[in-house]
């Protein structure tokens, strides 16, 4: 078996190729939870003996990931305690007029914030910000989302706190040999692809960004929402034909569905006779669905579960929600999560993107990206806040009680960055101290602490640190290292770091980005040590390819966030991010070489 490999490969490597390849192939296809891959990944490695248990482990307890679990909290503080409230009340300022100028602003504004907090609490704080300023000017939110999303991306290379991959190729540089990462060590790379890349997205914005339209639009636009009605006993409806009906009169709704006891009748469906007990998958604008909900001779009936008086209702408030990247909901049916006795709210209707739902609402499988149209108490949406399985995209600062624990919260912030910055502790003990102080201080509740975590992101970086370590135990690391390198024989060090980071940008679309900086930073280690090269500069090409994701909405996590509420097309986002991607695959190779003066 030994001959079939290469000199200096070990048996195992067999084993280690064929577990990194399906789980490749996982993630690509994510049949499995990214989390859920490296677990297997891991737990694979241990079993077949290519890994001990504590090597396949060790990323549990590195110091990386205990600085993660800690900045999540300091985020969650920051925001909870409305420290970051200020930002919000810029970025939805009118004095801001038009597309062009609030990507400035973000560009400007929310790259640097995303450089000390990650980026999705950002994103999810302001989305409903941005699509409440969209609103007042009758501007398509599609016109200034994806910016968004893009602007955090690029501010997350400006430290190393900036982003969980970040602090996961300083962990798996260390244990490498070639050194972890200091708080600003890469910040001078940083800053110039900050200010290349938002002034990119600034001047390409009138040209690339689609105008997709706001959700007073038509029902052929994705702000068209699913939903579900049923003909009750003593409906004037029974016994018409759907043609002539008043809800096809009086409403401007689309009757994709009719489903008769266990019969689903499908489109045409203007000629077929109405009765008792019939329900109809509508698609219709939220303004109709409104309406609708006025309507005596229907009733809503999106779930088994029954909907609240007109009374009740009139208490009510009705709520536009987003299943972010991560949520545990993501996979489940409603029928299956008991909406409404979790979280004491009414699942009205959905829409995802520009797909067109043909399924009964209870029946529909909840992708990330979804947007779900909820009805419930105002108690109940403040709730949602406090989830990281839903992300409300209205405001509700106004029925928030005042909060006075801002400038508490924004000192231990400013603490947390200074004191690892002069030496005078580590970062993972000033995150842990400032963690403490959040809670100690009443900027955080235990309870906040808790669900700030995410763990689904605790488990795929814990478990790809078997990844790297794998790769380096069988020599995989270094065979791929030496068929890269008679591949760039001859090439300029510039050429090999423009080689590294477009794979690792290329790679990072298809899969979650922290796989790809485990997979390649063994690789890209052993490359420049192969061509004499700084190990260094090329482990940072394979840090900022993971990072600049512009080419899909699945890609990184902001892009899916936006994606539904933007109401993208999946060709939408290569339009805008690859004149973005071409830039930054030839400036980021060139800042490395004259950082590390190559």
């Amino acid at each position: 078996m030994i001959a079939l490999f290469p000199a200096g490969i070990q048996p195992d490597a067999l084993i280690t190729l064929a577990v990194l390849a399906g789980s490749v192939l996982l993630f690509i296809s994510g049949w499995l939870a990214p989390e859920v891959t490296g677990l297997l990944a891991a737990g694979l490695l241990i079993a077949t003996g290519v890994l001990d248990a504590k090597e396949a482990v060790a990323g549990f307890g590195s110091p990386a990931l205990i600085t993660l679990i800690g900045l999540f909290a300091l985020s969650a503080g920051l925001f909870r305690s409305g420290t970051l409230d200020r930002l919000r009340a810029l970025i939805g300022s009118d004095a801001v007029r038009s597309p062009k100028r609030m990507i400035a602003l973000i560009t400007a504004v929310v790259a640097p914030v995303s450089a000390f907090v990650p980026n999705t609490p950002i994103v999810a704080a302001l989305l409903p910000v941005i699509e409440s300023w969209c609103q007042r000017r009758g501007i398509s939110p599609s016109k200034v989302l994806l910016p968004l999303s893009f602007a955090t991306v690029l501010g997350g290379t400006l430290t190393l706190l900036g982003s969980s991959v970040n602090l996961l190729a300083s962990e798996v540089s260390e244990r490498l040999g070639y050194g972890g990462f200091g708080l600003f060590d890469f910040t001078a790379i940083g800053l110039g692809v900050w200010l290349v890349g938002g002034l990119t997205m600034v001047l390409l914005a009138d040209r690339f960004l689609p105008d997709r339209g706001t959700d007073a639009d038509d029902l052929t636009s994705t702000s068209a929402y699913i939903t579900e009605v049923l003909i009750p006993r003593g409906s004037g409806l029974a016994g018409q034909s759907l043609r002539d009906s008043r809800l096809q009169r009086r409403f401007d709704v689309d009757v994709l569905e009719l489903h008769r006891a266990r019969e689903r009748l499908l489109p045409p469906l203007a000629d077929r006779t109405l009765q008792r007990g019939d329900r109809l998958v509508l698609r219709c604008s939220r303004d109709e669905l409104l309406r609708l909900q006025q309507e005596h001779t229907i009733v809503l009936a999106p779930t088994p579960e029954p909907l609240a008086s007109s009374d009740q209702q009139n208490k009510q408030r009705m709520v536009e929600v987003l299943i972010p990247s991560g949520s545990t909901l993501a996979g489940d049916r409603l029928r299956d999560l008991r909406f409404r006795q979790r979280y004491n709210l009414t699942v009205l209707a959905l829409r995802r993107g520009n797909s067109v739902l043909r399924e009964r609402l209870g029946r529909i499988l909840l992708h990330e990206g979804d947007v779900l149209l909820l009805q419930g108490p105002r108690d109940a949406i403040r709730g949602l806040q406090d989830s990281n399985d839903l992300v409300v995209l209205e405001e509700l600062e106004k029925e928030l009680p005042t909060v006075n624990r801002k400038g508490v919260a924004l000192l231990i912030g400013v603490l947390v960055i200074l004191l690892p910055s002069f030496n005078v502790m580590p970062l993972v003990a000033s995150v842990l101290l400032g963690t403490a102080a959040m809670v100690a201080t009443g900027c955080l509740r235990p309870g906040e602490l808790q669900r700030a975590i995410r763990l689904d992101v605790i488990l795929l970086l814990g478990s790809l640190g078997s990844f790297s370590v794998a790769l380096e135990k069988t020599g995989l690391a270094t065979a791929l290292a030496r068929a890269l390198e008679r591949g760039v024989d001859g090439w300029s060090v510039y050429a090999a770091l423009m080689v590294v980071f477009l794979f690792t940008t290329l790679l990072t679309e298809v899969m979650s980005n922290a796989a790809s900086v485990a997979l390649l930073i063994p690789v890209a280690g052993q490359l420049a040590l192969g061509l004499g090269q700084p190990p260094l500069a090329f482990v940072y090409a394979v840090l900022f390819g993971a990072s600049q994701s512009f080419l899909s909405p699945v890609g990184y996590q902001t892009n899916l966030m936006v994606f539904g509420p933007g109401r993208y097309r999946f060709l939408d986002i290569p339009r805008y991010g690859f004149p973005l991607t071409l830039t930054m695959t030839v400036l980021v190779p060139f800042l490395i070489c004259r950082h590390f003066n190559l």
